[in-house]
């Protein structure tokens, strides 16, 4: 795991995107999903602010910043597994307009760029209110190789990412501005 996780962050950190980068909304990985941390942490050593979400009653995400290793705690949310947060300041839910990119997490993305979430519509919302205030960061997803299919099925409010990273590479889907 740790393995996957460095090379992800390997492919990852060699993206333009990042390379320029002051504020990038990210999260930290739970069960299965390729892990986050080692990038998580390269981008903090570079000096880059890093937002971590923080799940609401509601579904919607509060942001808080990411300080290093020692800066997130699990929250356990019911039934499901826990969620590793920021420990520290809440920011709003809006904060993640400042990103100048988001990455996300997903079990899939298609040929087309679109992105097959869990169902929760959290980051449903953080896409919608990204666009309500007009601002257009690099849209990133964080996958295994196996993940990037030729389709998923698609609804309405979908919006194609700019580009997807797995352990052996980058894919892109379409330019941010």
């Amino acid at each position: 795991m740790r393995k996957t996780a460095d090379a992800l962050a390997r492919c990852a950190l060699e993206l333009p995107e990042l390379a320029h980068a002051r504020t990038v909304a990210a999260y930290v990985s739970v069960g299965t999903e390729p892990g986050t941390l080692p990038l998580l942490d390269a981008l903090h050593a570079r000096g880059v602010r890093v937002l971590l979400p923080v799940l609401l009653p509601d579904n919607d995400l509060d942001w808080g910043p990411y300080e290093g290793e020692g800066s997130v705690l699990p929250v356990q949310y019911g039934g499901r597994m826990a969620l590793l947060e920021p420990a520290g300041e809440r920011l709003g839910p809006w904060a993640v307009t400042e990103a100048d990119v988001v990455l996300l997490p997903g079990l899939a993305v298609d040929a087309r760029g679109l992105r097959l979430g869990r169902g929760g519509g959290s980051y449903d919302r953080v896409l919608a209110r990204l666009e309500r205030a007009g601002t257009d960061p690099a849209l990133v997803v964080l996958l295994y190789d196996a993940e990037v299919v030729d389709r998923v099925p698609e609804e309405p409010h979908d919006r194609a990412v700019h580009a997807v990273v797995t352990p052996s590479g980058v894919r892109r889907f379409r330019t941010p501005h």
